[in-house]
């Protein structure tokens, strides 16, 4: 009997996990990269090295087939948004995804075969689900937080670059000696979008490919601002300074707003771990009392 449950088990949960990823990934990849052939008029498609889409056999041509393109976008984005940190490429997070999940089932199956039941069925299923969702979740979390690093580091940045402007320079000078001398994530990315322009992407371009990889709302608001001054031809320093002060104005809306939640967040752990004690220390000995001098 035993057997026979983790048999069930197993089939019901490997056709999920590869034959539909496989269902939904062949329509939708041939048509994206027959999209992207046709407009840039090649026969083949040349991609960057390492990522889902790397031509060849073996582990690359496996995750091509199991992984659906919307997946793939998505995780690229997120991977981008994160910063791309050392050791999430998109191959080592599709078979992260993979493993987990086939870890998970595996255990689930033995656990669900030494006491069966429906109950135990839904919770391993449950657990491979989140298992596979997990390494996205991971990165994720390290995109949310880079995302404030960069929110926090904008208005110094644009007071940095407001200066520099105001003493003579021009606004790519300006750019590019606050990449090379800030420090942290926004830096980071000024770096990028300063080798870009200087290989020979048009700045406009290189500006908008900047908030498109940080998915930064105040940053975002900073490119539309530059890109609308270049087109009509407003002064770069009012600009810079415009968006200096309100970065510095939202900035402090954050963390006013940070502040109110933390009444909210206390009172969960101040009613369940420290009221409960609170109420044994003092109404105990009276209740003790009482009962004492009625018995």
């Amino acid at each position: 009997m035993p057997l026979l449950v983790w048999a069930a088990v197993a089939a019901l949960v490997l056709p999920v996990a590869v034959g539909l990823p496989v269902v939904l990934s062949r329509s939708g990849r041939s048509n994206a990269v027959a999209r992207q052939n046709l407009g840039r008029g090649l026969v083949t498609q040349v991609f960057e090295v390492g990522t889902l889409e790397a031509r060849g056999t073996g582990s690359g041509a496996v995750l091509r087939t199991l992984t659906p393109e919307t997946a793939a976008r998505r995780i690229r984005r997120m991977i981008d948004v994160a910063g791309r940190p050392e050791g999430f490429t998109m191959t080592r997070l599709l078979w992260a995804k993979l493993a987990l999940a086939v870890g998970a089932g595996f255990l689930g199956a033995v656990l669900v075969a030494e006491a069966p039941g429906p109950l135990k069925v839904i919770v391993v299923l449950a657990a491979v689900a989140g298992a596979y969702h997990l390494p996205e979740v991971v990165l994720w979390g390290r995109g949310q937080e880079r995302q404030q690093l960069i929110a926090r580091e904008l208005p110094d940045v644009l007071d940095q670059m407001t200066i520099a402007v105001e003493a003579g320079l021009g606004f790519e000078a300006a750019l590019a000696r606050a990449a090379t001398t800030g420090k942290g994530a926004l830096a980071e990315e000024l770096v990028r979008t300063v080798h870009d322009v200087a290989v020979g992407r048009p700045r406009r371009e290189a500006y908008d490919a900047l908030a498109a990889r940080t998915q930064v709302p105040d940053l975002k608001r900073f490119v539309g601002a530059v890109n609308q001054a270049d087109t009509y031809g407003v002064p770069i320093a009012d600009v810079l300074r415009v968006q200096a002060d309100e970065a510095r104005v939202k900035r402090r809306q954050r963390a006013e707003e940070q502040a109110m939640k933390v009444p909210v967040k206390v009172v969960f752990p101040l009613v369940v771990c420290i009221l409960p004690a609170l109420l044994i220390v003092v109404v105990g000995p009276a209740a003790i009392g009482v009962m004492g001098a009625f018995g």
